[in-house]
């Protein structure tokens, strides 16, 4: 997305020094080298959650067994006072997600999460800045995620309002035509597609930034290669609460 190619090279310098510097040795063994020796297991003991010590395929596996249970309803009960203390020391979340700033979408209810499993970074539309992809680039280079989920919904009102600007010149106050314009390419992609615009819009919206996340970062794109990080899309369902993975 030109939106994304813009920010992403005007993205604030202390924050590229701070990954380059401070944490490079985090995103050695992170990001990018395997662990050598016992230093898989000795991570696992080291973290504060152990059990998302996961790869990618077993990461995706427990967002899907998670979002099964909000579904039918039988969702866990979570121990947030002991979680909240063994949180204090650090984190290590098993998944990104990259979410719509939406009050019917969150994805930790969503995926029947508790605190310090998912890191989430939301604006509306769910598409990719400058602020969010250092969100995310952190949560790689530094947290070690094995999974990024990119999180779009039905009838979200960001993708509504790109549709609505692009097929009826519509125009809005304030700072949300920036929302408009990051998602108008994906608009103008969703064109050319049968059936209703809008959906279309919100699934293109999606594997566009999917795409996007490892095109533009080259710690994202540099952990996929490895192996340590895969990057999927989801859309979710309002009436059912359901999130369909593409692709």
């Amino acid at each position: 997305m030109c939106e994304l190619n813009c920010c992403a090279k005007d993205a604030v310098p202390s924050r590229r020094a701070f990954l380059r510097s401070s944490l490079a040795a985090a995103l050695a063994v992170a990001a990018g080298g395997a662990l050598p020796g016992g230093l898989a297991a000795a991570r696992a003991a080291s973290v504060p959650k152990p059990q998302n010590v996961l790869d990618p395929d077993a990461a995706l596996a427990k967002l899907v067994e998670g979002n099964e249970r909000y579904v039918s309803g039988t969702a866990r009960r979570h121990d947030f006072t002991h979680e909240r203390l063994a949180l204090t020391a650090g984190q290590n979340p098993y998944a990104a997600v990259l979410g719509c700033a939406d009050s019917r979408v969150v994805p930790e209810y969503a995926f029947d999460c508790a605190r310090g499993d998912l890191f989430v970074a939301r604006v509306a539309g769910n598409f990719v800045n400058a602020d969010m992809l250092g969100s995310l680039e952190y949560a790689v280079a530094v947290l070690g995620v094995p999974l990024m989920v990119v999180l779009g919904h039905e009838r979200c009102g960001a993708v509504d309002a790109a549709v609505k600007a692009a097929s009826q010149s519509a125009h809005y106050p304030g700072s949300i035509p920036s929302l408009v314009a990051a998602i108008a390419p994906s608009v103008e992609k969703a064109r050319a597609r049968t059936g209703n615009l809008q959906e279309a819009a919100v699934e293109q919206n999606v594997l566009d930034n999917v795409a996007g996340l490892a095109a533009h970062s080259a710690i994202i794109r540099e952990a996929t290669e490895a192996g340590k990080l895969r990057i999927v899309g989801g859309i979710y369902r309002l009436e059912t609460g359901r999130i369909e993975f593409l692709g």
